[in-house]
């Protein structure tokens, strides 16, 4: 196993939002760049206006024009937008959606490159970044269709993560209208599949435990209040354990957070957005992270938005983007562990007999 230190690239997402805040906040520990070497996709310009306008302490960034060019020891910044970048804290402009697509473009190319290991996300505003180049409902889908070949297919996975607690997502970012119609057999066994690969492969758990949630009050009442528990979860639930998950509901979604069942679990897959993430953003909203299993490369994200009405105030706190930075790096370590342990189980001589 490789001791190479881990490459990190960090984008800087809406310009007009606290992004460079939490950013800032972050690398004023210096000892990051000890255990890492990280590399800002950003603007200095837009670094700078952040610190002098909030007095926050100097961050010293090595300017380069490629991370490939980035040093050990230091914190670099790849400007990715020019110097005519217009900020305006705390409003949603095409400026900003246009500068924080730019760095994950550039950021994007240097995964595929190799040249930086992990992707870590500041918050875009989805309406802010549409254009005839992002067309997408946020990070995720993006960064699925950016990864996708036909040799290689990849699809994404949304789950948030903390200490105690890991959510994964049937339905990500859709419309709550458009949800029943989504939510199939395949889908909630796919995304049963996908969740106990990624906690296997990504978090080191041995043997996961995945509680399954309803989509209906009181897990439908037996056909009461809606017939897709029985129809389509419980019987996705049993192909799931026929395949040795170990895969358990469906449970009644409105007091599975609140009664502490999930510390029960491994992980907890979630129909849709909001039955998900309302419950863990109370439970771990400072220290949560947005986490895209299902790519070849990682990626996690702080899992606050944009912060337009505290943006450039200098009370934005940077825990979960520092959450975030450490969860990427642990999930590539527990990717490199658990590829090195499964790559080749048996020796040749062993595999011949």
């Amino acid at each position: 196993m490789s001791n190479k230190k881990i490459h990190i690239g960090i984008t800087h997402g809406d310009t007009n939002g606290i992004g460079y805040e939490v950013i800032l906040k972050l690398l004023e520990d210096q000892r990051l760049a000890d255990l890492c070497t990280i590399t800002v996709y950003g603007s200095a310009k837009a670094a700078s206006f952040y610190r002098k306008g909030m007095e926050l302490p100097q961050v010293q960034f090595n300017k380069v024009d490629s991370a490939a060019q980035s040093r050990d020891g230091v914190f670099n910044i790849v400007n990715v937008v020019g110097e005519d970048l217009k900020i305006d804290p705390g409003m949603a402009t095409e400026a900003a959606g246009a500068a924080a697509l730019a760095a994950l473009d550039a950021a994007c190319a240097d995964l595929k490159e190799g040249v930086i290991d992990v992707l870590v996300t500041a918050p875009i505003n989805k309406h802010s970044i549409q254009s005839s180049s992002f067309s997408f409902p946020g990070h995720t889908e993006y960064l699925e269709a950016s990864f996708n070949t036909p040799e290689h297919p990849c699809k994404a996975l949304m789950i948030l993560c903390a200490d105690t607690l890991r959510v994964a997502l049937v339905t990500a970012h859709l419309p709550i209208a458009k949800v029943p119609e989504a939510i199939t057999k395949e889908l909630v066994l796919e995304r049963i599949e996908q969740f106990n690969s990624s906690l296997k492969r990504d978090f080191g758990v041995g043997s996961p435990r995945i509680a399954v949630l309803s989509l209906n009050p009181h897990a439908g009442e037996n056909g009461l209040l809606g017939t897709e528990e029985n129809d389509i979860i419980a019987p996705a639930i049993a192909e799931a354990r026929a395949a040795k998950i170990m895969a358990f509901g469906p449970y009644p979604a409105d007091g599975f957070f609140g009664s502490g069942h999930f510390a029960a679990f491994d992980g907890v897959l979630a129909m849709y957005h909001d039955q998900g993430l309302a419950p863990f953003k109370t439970i771990a909203m400072d220290s949560g992270v947005n986490f895209t299993a299902g790519l070849p490369y990682v990626r996690t994200s702080p899992d606050h938005g944009t912060g337009y009405d505290i943006a450039g105030k200098g009370v934005a706190s940077p825990d979960s983007l520092r959450s975030a930075l450490y969860t990427a790096i642990d999930i590539f370590r527990n990717r490199r562990r658990h590829d090195d342990a499964y790559s080749s189980p048996l020796t040749p001589q062993q595999n011949l007999k």
